[in-house]
């Protein structure tokens, strides 16, 4: 698939992590005083076009496969933690990795427990760790 060279320099400014608007102003030459919303509009038509988008893909690939986190590295990594603190005798931080170890595998989840009276009626509620904010906030 062969790009104008236009194209390409916008292709490679956007999977280097600009967003699609200044990616197409370092590729095309845009007028000083040239609206934002001109600029957004081409930016997006350019990224309607097929190729472009699969070009796009084609350069983040090598670099998403080279950050790419899998859960046996993760928990591999906490492991290697754990015991480094152990080695080191820091207990609480040998705990934090592995129970970090046990969320990350689904072992250990965390729960947190509310009481609420409705109309006379008691209500216990279970909340996993991550709506705790949410319904402290209520």
């Amino acid at each position: 698939m062969k790009l104008t060279p236009k194209k390409e320099k916008f292709a490679q400014e956007h999977a280097s992590g600009k967003n699609q608007s200044d990616a197409y102003r370092a590729a095309y030459k845009v007028r000083e005083g040239t609206k934002a919303k001109t600029v957004n509009e081409s930016a997006s038509r350019l990224m309607a076009d097929p190729k472009v988008v699969a070009r796009v893909a084609e350069l983040r690939k090598p670099i998403a496969e080279k950050v790419q986190i899998t859960l046996e590295g993760h928990l591999r990594d906490l492991m290697m933690l754990r015991n480094m603190a152990v080695k080191e005798k820091q207990i609480s931080a040998a705990i934090s990795a592995e129970v970090a170890r046990g969320k990350a595998a689904g072992v250990h989840i965390e729960k947190s427990e509310s009481t609420v009276n409705v109309t006379g009626a008691e209500v216990i509620v279970y909340l996993p760790e991550n709506n705790r904010a949410a319904h402290n906030a209520c």
